[in-house]
């Protein structure tokens, strides 16, 4: 009777202290179990967990005390599921790195404190970036022909219809005026055209040397050195770089920038010609069509009807093209005249908001003055230049090689006239 009642107590004991103890050991095993499985990789898990199994059935048989089934059982499940785990097929290479791809895109977007809007801006629109460029890149010679195409088109109609207009009806000194003057304009337009596309914008050396330099290209992983940007389309840096032309399908920068504002500027000045010499012709032309078109006399040949309307065609297009063309030509005139590129406007005014924040006023350090400006930009060196270099067609190299550039202040005149 004792003896049953010392069973029944010591029963009835050992289970109230499993019941009391149980819970905190585990939670102890379990709280050491966490630490140490965040610390290890994945290929350690089923090790753990077949350790920490036979710990906790080694301290219960030590201890000489009940351990719940739910728990052998939860640690046996976790077990059997993570050795199931390793031996599943794993997602192909090519989803593993991709999915690896865009988790670095991801992190980069905070990787360090030098993060801010524009880098922001510049990773979101990456693919845009890119398609764009891409874009542009395979279909330059297609605007390059376009160019080609109108331009013809142009010189067809002034002379096949417009030159004999001029040479029944104007007196002789009329026709001498437009005869040189279209001939001097087309010769400056189709040579510039043709330098612009074909001269090289300018590179930096890809060889070790001791020129200097400002940064390191985050692209080419090359120096640049001052005025140097990389272009996404030519997928290179290029010297004192303004924009990338697809009318040229080439960059503008160093060694053609001359070139490409001569060939706006005369390509300007021949529109506004044609369109102003050509305005009476397009007011009869325009009533004629709209007279035969509202009344049945006079009727009109069908050469004669081809005739009006290529005069309303060549007025039209040298109107819009001299008023889209004029205001960009005027925009890079004004660049020029600050000695700027229209990369180095935008990065001038940041500058400017930064320093005017803090009180201080910036200056452009390639701002010799805006006479000195167009005299370095055009390469006068001289007054009889201004004809020779200017008004006539000049293949002569820009001043500079564009890897050093002299910084103001600067008193007097770089290139004295």
């Amino acid at each position: 009777m004792r003896a049953n009642c010392r069973s029944g107590f010591r029963s009835v004991n050992c289970q109230s202290q499993v019941s009391i103890s149980l819970p905190l050991a585990n939670t102890w095993l379990l709280s050491r179990f966490l630490l140490s499985f965040r610390k290890c990789r994945r290929e350690e898990w089923s090790l753990r967990i077949s350790c920490l199994h036979r710990a906790v059935r080694a301290y219960c048989r030590c201890r000489m005390r009940w351990c719940p089934s739910s728990v052998l059982h939860l640690l046996r499940c976790v077990r059997l599921r993570l050795c199931t785990r390793r031996g599943r097929n794993r997602l192909p290479l090519w989803i593993r790195e991709k999915w690896a791809y865009m988790k670095l895109l991801v992190q980069s977007l905070y990787f360090n404190s030098l993060t801010d809007s524009d880098v922001v801006f510049d990773s979101v629109f990456e693919p845009v970036f890119w398609t764009v460029d891409y874009i542009t890149r395979w279909f330059g010679l297609v605007f390059v022909c376009l160019v080609v195409i109108l331009v013809s088109s142009i010189l067809m109609i002034a002379y096949m219809v417009l030159l004999p207009l001029v040479l029944n009806t104007y007196s002789p000194p009329w026709i001498a005026w437009h005869i040189c003057y279209g001939h001097w304009n087309l010769v400056m337009i189709a040579f510039h055209y043709y330098k612009a596309a074909k001269t090289s914008p300018g590179f930096p050396p890809t060889e070790k040397n001791d020129s200097p330099f400002v940064s390191v290209c985050k692209k080419c992983i090359m120096p640049k050195p001052a005025r140097t940007h990389h272009c996404g389309i030519c997928n290179r840096c290029i010297l004192k770089m303004d924009h990338h032309c697809p009318w040229l399908n080439n960059c503008v920068g160093h060694f053609n920038h001359r070139y490409f504002f001569s060939f706006c500027l005369f390509l300007t000045l021949g529109c506004v010609y044609c369109s102003i010499s050509g305005r009476n012709l397009f007011l009869d032309a325009y009533n004629a069509l709209e007279t035969n078109y509202q009344t049945s006399a006079p009727s009109y040949t069908f050469k004669e009807k081809m005739i009006n309307k290529s005069i309303i065609y060549m007025w039209v297009l040298t109107s819009t093209v001299g008023v889209a063309l004029g205001a960009l030509t005027i925009w890079h005139a004004v660049l020029i005249s600050r000695g700027e590129t229209s990369i180095e406007r935008h990065i001038n005014s940041k500058e400017r908001k930064r320093m005017a924040k803090r009180g201080k006023v910036y200056r452009n350090p390639f701002n010799y003055g805006r006479l000195n400006n167009l005299k370095i930009f055009f390469g006068v060196e001289k007054r009889s230049h201004w004809v020779t270099r200017v008004l006539l067609p000049s293949g002569h190299a820009p001043h500079g090689d564009g890897l050093t550039w002299d910084v103001f202040p600067v008193k007097k005149d770089p290139i004295p006239v």
